[in-house]
């Protein structure tokens, strides 16, 4: 069969998705609490900043973000390596880092208004008790606030990173060597399109059930407690 020449290759394509995948999901989470923080704050700078921080990433399209965050960097790259050495021709990120930090913003941008409407959905019964048993801010947001909120947020956070696993297939205009770009080489190859953009369909198939799959166990572990009052 034609595809078991490619099997490697798709093999190191997918390692490199899950390396854009875990990169980006880690740096989503980080601009989403941020930017849910800076939405709910009192202060109007950071009420502003997240609002054009979500306008701006949800309003524009993904590969576009993508390569204007690519080019971009590497011109500003080169304009500063340039002023402290004129002999320098050209500095970029490498698109492994640029490709996962495009896709966070976008896929943050989104988990800014997942996470708000999720601390607005805790009771604030149980802050104010904690509160009033003398547990401190800190350990309120961590031991309260944050499980609750994260209780809410997971079905719509769950959608957030089936996006984010689907969105790494624009990295490979790039030059990235993920599944898509590989599916694109052996087309080129083979010229049987049909079979290779299918393998490629159901590797990204395969992600993606699984990550439907750790939701679910994530959203019947963080209601457990709610199952067992029953």
């Amino acid at each position: 069969m034609i595809v078991v020449g490619w099997l490697d290759e798709f093999m190191w394509g997918s390692l490199v998705v899950l390396q854009i995948f875990f990169l980006a999901l880690i740096m989503a989470v980080t601009w989403g609490l941020l930017g849910a923080a800076a939405k709910l704050s009192s202060n109007r700078a950071a009420k502003l900043t997240a609002t054009v921080f979500t306008t701006i990433f949800r309003g524009t399209p993904e590969l576009l973000v993508l390569l204007i965050i690519y080019f971009g960097s590497a011109i500003t790259l080169t304009s500063i390596a340039q002023f402290f050495d004129p002999e320098v021709k050209f500095v970029d990120i490498p698109p492994l880092w640029a490709g996962s930090f495009a896709v966070s913003l976008i896929i943050g941008a989104y988990a800014t208004e997942t996470f708000r409407g999720a601390f607005q959905g805790v009771d604030p019964g149980t802050v104010e008790a904690a509160r009033s048993l003398g547990i401190s801010s800190t350990k309120t947001f961590f031991y309260v606030r944050l499980p609750q909120m994260w209780r809410l947020a997971l079905p719509g956070f769950g959608n957030h990173m089936l996006s984010l696993v689907k969105d790494t297939a624009l990295v490979s205009v790039i030059g990235l060597e993920e599944i898509l770009f590989t599916a694109d080489i052996a087309t080129s190859v083979t010229i049987q399109p049909f079979t290779m953009y299918m393998v490629a369909a159901l590797i990204y198939l395969g992600f993606t059930t699984v990550i439907m799959y750790g939701v679910r166990l994530m959203e019947k572990r963080a209601n457990r407690h709610l199952e067992g009052g029953r």
